[in-house]
């Protein structure tokens, strides 16, 4: 009988991240998380499902569980010997067929000299956070494969504040060519107005109303009212509308 896991059906597995996202119980806010995510399960030859005992979603991003991490790592034929575990020490010697042998030793004053102390996970739990960064040091140096390139929940947990993803700019879609592109800044009105003298100068001139815009909508979001102020600059004298005549100047032409 085959080891191998039956591939399920995007279909499928959209249906079962609806579910996990809507009860609410793991941690994953949307589908889309959920399925993210049962896509890598599926591509290591585990269940989708197995995905609410592996990972955590800490501040946007997935991380994976500690205990899940330590078992992949056994599961694999890893072998984990603890000397010490403490509030103030986590020291085991971590081996793997593939990766060889390595101590590993967290102590409390490294967490303190990485700043990790202020936190409450650390205030309140130091012995399962230094065991915690135990088992990543060491797992990622002996055998990687267990945890896949990311980080442990309580390293993401750890991360401040100034070392997650900025916020990306607003994008705006070209209505005529579909590309996508970063949302321009609006023009300053106190700008535009000063400016509208010297661009009607120049349209006076000889220039062209389409090149002005052109530049000016390569760098600025210009708002309609502005948008009709620039199209005027280019309507010639008689093609102002023509304003009502006084009823004087109607009594004058009445006579001629």
């Amino acid at each position: 009988m085959s080891n191998e896991l039956a591939i399920f059906q995007i279909s499928d597995l959209q249906i079962m991240s609806e579910a996990i996202a809507k009860s609410g119980l793991f941690g994953m806010k949307t589908p889309d998380q959920a399925l993210a995510l049962m896509l890598i399960a599926q591509a290591e030859n585990s269940h989708p499902a197995t995905i609410t005992q592996d990972y955590d979603i800490i501040q946007g991003r997935a991380a994976r569980k500690t205990n899940s991490v330590l078992a992949r790592f056994q599961k694999a034929g890893g072998r984990v010997e603890w000397h010490e575990l403490t509030e103030t020490k986590a020291d085991a010697t971590f081996s793997h067929p593939q990766g060889g042998s390595l101590r590993m030793t967290w102590t409390i004053q490294q967490a303190q000299k990485a700043n990790l102390m202020g936190k409450d996970n650390w205030k309140n739990w130091p012995r399962s956070m230094l065991r915690a960064r135990c088992i990543a040091e060491a797992v990622r140096a002996v055998y990687p494969a267990a945890i896949g390139g990311m980080l442990l929940t309580e390293e993401a947990q750890d991360l401040d504040a100034s070392r997650q993803p900025l916020e990306q700019p607003e994008k705006a879609i070209d209505p005529t060519t579909g590309e996508i592109s970063a949302a321009l800044p609006p023009y300053p009105p106190v700008k535009f107005d000063r400016n509208l003298t010297a661009w009607s100068a120049s349209v006076a001139e000889g220039g062209k109303v389409a090149d002005l815009l052109a530049m000016l909508q390569s760098k600025y979001t210009l708002s309609p009212d502005q948008l009709a102020k620039i199209n005027a600059l280019g309507k010639a004298p008689d093609q102002q509308p023509a304003q009502a005549m006084t009823a004087e100047e109607q009594e004058f032409a009445d006579q001629l």
